[in-house]
This record gives structure tokens, C-alpha cells and sequence, in this order.
């Protein structure tokens, strides 16, 4: 509960003495020259601050809020679940009623093979649980040299040492010392920025799964373990595959005997339009990583899922070698399981997968009709309920704007001052948009008035200053 007696210019002011914000420039934080905000609630797709400034959230949170804010049947089925049993560990076959039932939901939610949940509490430590089985499956295989993993450049798996390693964004390997040896990056299935002049995205996408098997020759097959790859490109850059893409690379993996880990954090539980991105792009992946949307983030709850042929090597491992020896405190925890199953009756009873298919549809054909051809606009992509518009100063060119510009954190600014959120996305000038699947059209419409207003007032800058070329 908001306490009314402290002022929100004191809370934020013992924020900066006390708190340490992720992804924040931590001298301007602490020194007063960033902004801080307290959001104190929020219904549906809209946030309120603790000053009352209601802003529409186009982006749920971290693409995680599926289901909008103020879902008190959450809050219901966490409190019931905690009167219950709060905690119980999940070490040595113990498990608790809403973990049983949510990982047979799962298990039938992803079909083909998909069989086993393994439990966390992020994406990052459910990247680093992939790693390490990984590495066991093929120490048990008898392939103990087979353990490099492949990522992509662009790619975001996660921000812990190894996780961090597989995620392919400069700004998470500057001064970690990251990437750890035995990851190595792939060009990303970036379409926009394509190389050696003009292709069709069908010569795209072998181009891209030529450089793949180009590097898993050059570091020999038998030490490359398995590749990961978000369906959907998100935190660097919502960037959809090209035509033929994840067809392409699948004939390489397979043709290596290489796993394959679809990174399903983001596009998980409905946000392309399907239950999980491998089922909307016919992907066939041996290990699947949740988190977000597995709970829309009303509780942290990640999980791998874990397919037939990993499954038998961990058995056989553990047949040989005794328990396996990896397991997290909260692992399968009770509230988590709890709110995941209420998050997923929400799902389904309102069939937000088909409202990310229908509504998705018509938001990225209205981003499209309404800024394919601003001045200031050089790509408008998306998929389901995720969209992206990459701002250049010619059109045409594919070519970026000069980073001392700041263009998207400036139209970022600008939304925020129509109190729209969407998000600055780094590693480009790009507006990213991921909004709850509750969203309804009038409300897309909404959020692309409010988008345009701002895009609008940093294009007349742009052009005033020079920098937008006609």
C-alpha cells in the first residue's frame, strides 16, 4: 500500500542512496540527472504512477504482462496456494499439486516430444540450467569434446555470466569479460541490414545458414554441442526470421548432430499467435526455454522444457552416475506453480493466443499503413503482438543514424510524454513494441495515435537540425 505521508520526490530520492536499478545509467540515477517513477498500479494495459499519471504499457512490462494488469484472480490463487503450503523444495522427487498440474499442462501445450519442466526463476537461470545439460548430455553420450554453443549476434538469452555470454549485445559483454569460451555468434537473421546488396529473403536465409555451417566447420563438428535462437528475435531489435530462415538453419544442425534450444522466453504462452514460437515457425527444438509469460510475470517462474532425446541421456547419466547434480532452492515453487496455472486458465478461457493472431494481425497492418512511409521511418516489421520501427535518416538507404543523435531513446522520450511506454531498443535506433495480449483494436489504434504524435515531433527536429535527409 502507498504510504500518502512520504512524498514521491523522498522515495525516489532514497531509491538512488539505496537501491541498484538494472539496466540503468547508474551515475545520472544517483546523482538526480535520470528520472525515477513509482508505479504503484495498473488495469488491463495501462500503468498508474503514485502521482496518478496513467500511461498506456506498450511494451507489458518486459514483453512479459500477457495478460494486462489488476488480475485479481492471480492474486486469489497465490494467496490460497500460500495459506496452503508456501514453500517445500522439489530435491529429491518431493513436488507439490499446482507443480504437477502445470507441468502436464505444459507438456501437452508444446506437443512433439516435449515431455519434462525443469523450474527457475528467470530466463537467465533457465539459459544457465541449458548450458549445463548441454554439456552433460554430451558427457554422457560419449562426446565429452562436443560443447561449444552457437548463439547470434542481436540474440538475448539472458544477462548471468553464461546466459549473458550467449546473448549477442555489446552492452552486456563490455567489462564482464564476457563472452566464456565455448560461445561463439552467428550473424543474426537481420533482413533490413543485409549484406552484399540486394537478396531475396530466401537468399537471406542461406546465406545465413551458410556462415552457420561455414563456422561449425571452421571449429570442427565434433566440438559444437548446440545452438540457440529466439524464433522471434526480441531485445535486439524484434527482428522476425526471413522467408525460409529456421528451415535453413534446421538442415544444418541436423546434418552435424547438433541440439537445438529454442529460447521461447519472450514468445512464449501466445505473444506470436501460437502457444510457442517453434510450433508458429515449424521449428523442431530438443530443449525450449520458458519464463515470462509462463506466469505474465505475477510471480518469477521459468522452466526448460526438455525433449525425448535429452531426457533419455539424462536418465542414462544418472543411471550410471547417481543424482544429477543441479537443482535451485525455489526450483518448482508452489506460489509460481500456482500463478502460472491461474495465469494459464486466463489464457485460455479468453483465448488470448487467438487475440494475439487476429488483433497482432491488424496492429502490424496498421503500423505498416501508418508509417511505411514516413520520412523518418526506414523498416516497419512485427509478428503477432510484437512490432518494431527502425528510424533512418534517408530512406531507402539502410543505412543508421549517427548514435550521438540518440533518435530512439529521443522518440522513446517523446512517447513517454504522450504517456505511452515503448521501448528504445539497443543496438539501434528502434521503437519496439510488445504490448498484453489483452489489447483490442481500439487500443492499438490508441497506442499508433500516440506513437505517430511522438515520431512526428522528433522527425520536425530531425529536419530542422538537418540531420533527416529528404
Amino acid at each position: 500500500m502507498s504510504d500518502t505521508r512520504v512524498s514521491t520526490a523522498d522515495l525516489i530520492d532514497s531509491s538512488r542512496r539505496h537501491t541498484f536499478h538494472a539496466s540503468t545509467h547508474l551515475r545520472d540515477f544517483a546523482q538526480g540527472d535520470a528520472p525515477g517513477r513509482i508505479i504503484t498500479g495498473g488495469k488491463g494495459i495501462s500503468i498508474v504512477d503514485r502521482d496518478g499519471r496513467e500511461m498506456i504499457d506498450a511494451f507489458a512490462g518486459l514483453y512479459c504482462v500477457n495478460i494486462g494488469y489488476g488480475r485479481t484472480e492471480i492474486a486469489d490463487a497465490i494467496y490460497a496456494q500460500a495459506k496452503e503450503l508456501a514453500y517445500y523444495h522439489t530435491y529429491v522427487g518431493h513436488s507439490n499439486e499446482p507443480l504437477i498440474a502445470l507441468s502436464e499442462r505444459i507438456a501437452k501445450l508444446a506437443g512433439n516430444g516435449l515431455n519434462r519442466v525443469y523450474y527457475g526463476l528467470s530466463g537467465s537461470d533457465a539459459n544457465e540450467t541449458q548450458i549445463k545439460l548441454v554439456r552433460y548430455y554430451h558427457n554422457v553420450t560419449g562426446r565429452p569434446q562436443k560443447k561449444k554453443i552457437i548463439s547470434r549476434h542481436r540474440g538475448y538469452h539472458g544477462s548471468s555470466i553464461a546466459a549473458g555470454s550467449l546473448t549477442g549485445l555489446p552492452a552486456f559483454h563490455q567489462h564482464f569479460d564476457l563472452p566464456i569460451d565455448g560461445v561463439l555468434h552467428t550473424e543474426a537473421p537481420y533482413y533490413y541490414r543485409r549484406p552484399r546488396g540486394e537478396m531475396s529473403e530466401r537468399e537471406f536465409s542461406a546465406h545465413c545458414a551458410a556462415e552457420l555451417e561455414a563456422m561449425i566447420q571452421r571449429e570442427g563438428p565434433e566440438t559444437v554441442g548446440a545452438f540457440i535462437g529466439e524464433p522471434v528475435l526480441g531485445t535486439g531489435g524484434i527482428i522476425p526470421p526471413p522467408e525460409g530462415y529456421w528451415e535453413a538453419i534446421q538442415t544444418v544442425l541436423e546434418r552435424y548432430d547438433i541440439l537445438l534450444i529454442s529460447d521461447e522466453v519472450v514468445s512464449g504462452f501466445g505473444r506470436l499467435g501460437s502457444d510457442f514460437g517453434f510450433q508458429h515457425y515449424g521449428i523442431k527444438p530438443d530443449l525450449v526455454t520458458i519464463a515470462k509469460g509462463l506466469t505474465s510475470a505475477y510471480q518469477p517462474l521459468s522452466g526448460v522444457i526438455v525433449g525425448e532425446r535429452v531426457w533419455q541421456a539424462l536418465e542414462d547419466g544418472t543411471g550410471e552416475f547417481g543424482p544429477i547434480g543441479h537443482g535451485w532452492t525455489y526450483s518448482g515453487h508452489p506460489l509460481g506453480a500456482a500463478a502460472a496455472m491461474a495465469n494459464l486458465d486466463i489464457i485460455e478461457r479468453e483465448n488470448l493466443v487467438g487475440n494475439a493472431a487476429e488483433t497482432g494481425a491488424y496492429f502490424n497492418a496498421a503500423m505498416q499503413r501508418t508509417f511505411g512511409e514516413h520520412p523518418l521511418v526506414g523498416d516497419v516489421r512485427g509478428e503477432g503482438l510484437m512490432a518494431a520501427l527502425e528510424f533512418a535518416p534517408q530512406k531507402g538507404a539502410h543505412v543508421p543514424f549517427d548514435p550521438a543523435l540518440k533518435v530512439g531513446p529521443r522518440i522513446a522520450a517523446a512517447a513517454l510524454e504522450e504517456n505511452l511506454i515503448a521501448r528504445a531498443m539497443p543496438n539501434g535506433d528502434i521503437l519496439g513494441f510488445a504490448p498484453p495480449l489483452v489489447i483490442d483494436r481500439d487500443e492499438v489504434d490508441e497506442v499508433i495515435g500516440r506513437a505517430k504524435r511522438a515520431i512526428d515531433r522528433v522527425t520536425d527536429e530531425l529536419t530542422r537540425s538537418g540531420d533527416l535527409k529528404g
